[in-house]
């Protein structure tokens, strides 16, 4: 009798704490808390430390970062700004363009290009840099090959330095404006285009006035996310040369012992990136371009004159070519005996030992052990600490809401080398957010860094697929006695299945091939495989590294596949 009144009391207990208006709060708190110790607080720190530095409080850091005696910083930030633009003008040719060919119009290789078109999404930045340089650089396959086919001095053409960087944004960041604009496109409606052709509208001003107002909203969100991802950029510049990037300019000063202006460089690089964070929030919350009307969505239109078909049918040749290049030259070459390519066109020797070592060799199987673990431990985190409040910031209204949401999402809006720094910054000696542990140079830092980076997708995926549920299912679970916990557990938990655990696979994949933030803050007994890939391509050990890349490659081309079938092709939204 004793033990039913103990648990009808801890059941009235536990109803009356879920009634409760401050049960959100309870919600929130463990995100709330996480945000304060592993981003707010790291940020402070850094910030703290670009004003104080080691010759005392003020702003003369700010002031040699402006300096125009010495204009390097100033150059940095023009350069990093140059490079984002142009991404994003590119990126949005060809993303949208690719979208508007393969949502409009049926042709012969449509349905291989548009899986193919995808590609990209399953390059990590390190190795995406690194097969561009094996195809396009100066020593690449191509460029040697048009050198040696019409017997040349010299190589025709070569990526290098800013267009460099500029090409491999474009090839690996258009999928996020394919992806936005593709998914408008086919919520068209084709009695608006029909509506304006009789009034006398022609194509070009159907396309200004009707199609593009349409497709504003995925425009403008995929503009700022590319601007973002751009200024955060850090491979591509690394391997291209380009010193004069913010990015850049953080590690160098960081490498050199200059800790006072890697804090200042970080600051003014991070206020850039959440201004554009918060533009992008307000934008697409200020505006609506809901398409209104009846009309079914738009069909493809298929080609019928013969040269157009050839026509198509050359071109989608020529995309898949370049869309699947970058995987198989990194395919090929990890085949190749290490140090055996030196001048020649493709490597001249192969062996399967690379891919063997991977699994038999400690010393190589090491680093992507390690890369697993630390992901692992990251995606868990991420699970723990994003579900929950999730669920709490897109059912319920409270105060702080909206900063909330902004502030879950600047991890995602802040370089990688950002995040490195302020976590240097911030635990390099013990506090109270590190259980006074001196954090840096141990095991656990890396998996605080990708939890961190990774905590917004698993937000995202799972608030995408509560909006998408029906509230009147929770209504009923409640109507019928459920308490708060047995209804989250057994109905919103189970209903958001897909979209959690699709955000925790990208977390995952994520976290495999985070190199940006890693190269910054992991020791010899935590290397991971992205800084294994890295040092083995300053080795001229291509092999091996493209060994690595390629199983990189797989392990994140299944887990995108597993996420499109779990989400219905809208994982990519996710990104």
């Amino acid at each position: 009798m004793n033990t039913n009144q103990t648990a009808s009391q801890q059941e009235s207990w536990w109803s009356r704490l879920t009634q409760s208006k401050y049960f959100i709060y309870i919600l929130i708190s463990p995100l709330f808390l996480v945000l304060l110790a592993y981003v707010i607080y790291p940020f402070y720190q850094t910030f703290i430390q670009s004003v104080v530095g080691t010759e005392g409080a003020g702003i003369g850091n700010y002031k040699r970062f402006f300096s125009l005696e010495s204009t390097a910083n100033l150059e940095a930030l023009w350069t990093s700004i140059y490079i984002s633009v142009i991404s994003v003008i590119t990126c949005a040719i060809v993303g949208v363009t690719m979208a508007f060919l393969i949502e409009r119009y049926e042709f012969p290789g449509r349905k291989i290009l548009s899986i193919l078109v995808l590609v990209p999404m399953a390059l990590p930045p390190l190795v995406g840099v690194l097969s561009f340089t094996f195809l396009y650089g100066e020593s690449g396959i191509i460029p040697r090959s048009l050198q040696a086919l019409f017997n040349l001095e010299s190589v025709p053409f070569s990526l290098k330095g800013i267009t460099g960087v500029i090409v491999v944004h474009t090839f690996t960041m258009y999928t996020y404006f394919y992806l936005t604009a593709s998914a408008a496109i086919k919520g068209l409606d084709p009695s608006l285009e029909e509506a304006a052709t009789s009034l006398g509208s022609g194509r070009i001003r159907i396309w200004i006035k009707v199609i593009l107002p349409m497709l504003t909203p995925a425009m403008v969100a995929s503009s700022l996310l590319v601007f973002m991802i751009a200024m955060a950029s850090y491979t591509a510049p690394l391997m291209f040369g380009v010193e004069r990037t913010m990015t850049m300019q953080i590690y160098l000063s960081r490498t050199n012992g200059n800790l006072d202006m890697a804090a200042t460089q970080s600051t003014i690089l991070s206020i850039v990136s959440i201004s554009f964070l918060i533009l992008m929030r307000w934008y697409q919350g200020r505006r609506n371009f809901q398409n209104q009307s009846k009309g079914i969505s738009v069909h493809r239109t298929e080609l019928r004159t013969p040269f157009m078909k050839y026509l198509s049918m050359f071109l989608s040749f020529i995309g898949v070519i370049i869309l699947m290049l970058p995987i198989l030259v990194l395919v090929l070459i990890s085949f190749s005996v290490d140090g055996e390519w030196t001048i020649q066109i493709i490597p001249p020797a192969y062996t399967f030992d690379h891919y063997i070592a991977l699994f038999t060799d400690e010393r190589t199987w090491r680093p992507i052990w390690n890369s697993l673990q630390m992901s692992f431990v990251a995606t868990i985190g991420n699970i723990l600490f994003g579900v929950a409040p999730t669920y709490a910031m897109i059912r319920t209204r409270f105060k702080g809401k909206a900063l909330l949401d902004i502030l879950i999402m600047i991890p995602w809006a802040l370089p990688g080398t950002v995040v490195a720094v302020n976590l240097i910054a911030a635990f390099s000696e013990p506090s109270v957010f590190s259980f006074n542990q001196v954090l840096i140079g141990t095991f656990w830092i890396l998996p605080l860094a990708y939890f961190v980076r990774h905590l917004p997708l698993i937000f995202r995926s799972t608030s995408a697929a509560l909006m998408q549920m029906d509230q009147s299912v929770e209504e009923a679970a409640r109507s019928l006695g459920a308490n708060w916990w047995y209804t989250f557990r057994r109905v919103v938990v189970p209903m958001a299945f897909s979209g959690i655990l699709a955000g925790t696979l990208l977390a995952m994949v994520q976290g495999l091939g985070e190199f940006v933030a890693s190269i910054l803050i992991y020791s010899t007994s935590t290397m991971p495989l992205s800084v294994a890939i890295f040092q083995k391509m300053y080795a001229f050990q291509f092999g091996t590294a493209c060994a690595y890349g390629v199983l990189q490659i797989l392990l994140i081309i299944f887990v995108l596949f597993i996420s499109q079938k779990l989400t219905n092709g809208k994982a990519g939204a996710v990104i």
